[in-house]
């Protein structure tokens, strides 16, 4: 991993690394935090925080603002959209490709490079709760 990133590979990056191998359920600095940090005692927020910076940086993770109290990751950076609940805030993975079509008029002078898609509504597990107040 040295070679290919440049970073230099300590165990907290490793741990990193390891919980977001194929992780999807988006989670957050803190997330990641809170998993390495019981392994890895003196791993501190900042070790985390600054590695996934560097790692969305080298376009090895994609950071998601779709929360409005934290930025999630995922390292799933192929392209897809993703289906948010409004109740618990669960991200959820949709591997459906959208035709959409840009004109210049819509683009309105940008040159457009990708697109990404995020559907709202209520989960399952949510929808078992009954009716939010």
């Amino acid at each position: 991993m040295e070679k290919k990133t440049g970073l230099k590979m300590t165990p907290q990056r490793a741990a990193i690394l390891e919980y977001l191998e194929g992780n999807t359920k988006h989670p957050s600095a803190d997330d990641i935090y809170r998993a390495i940090k019981e392994k890895y005692p003196m791993v501190s927020f900042a070790t985390v925080y600054n590695t996934l910076e560097t790692l969305r940086n080298m376009g090895m993770v994609w950071e998601l603002n779709i929360d409005d109290e934290r930025k999630r990751y995922d390292p799933n950076t192929r392209p897809h959209h993703h289906l948010i609940c409004l109740r618990c805030r669960r991200v959820v993975d949709v591997r459906v490709d959208f035709e959409i079509e840009y004109t210049d008029k819509m683009a309105e002078g940008f040159m457009v490079t990708g697109h990404h898609v995020e559907f709202y509504g209520v989960c399952s597990e949510c929808q078992k709760l009954g009716p939010q107040n």
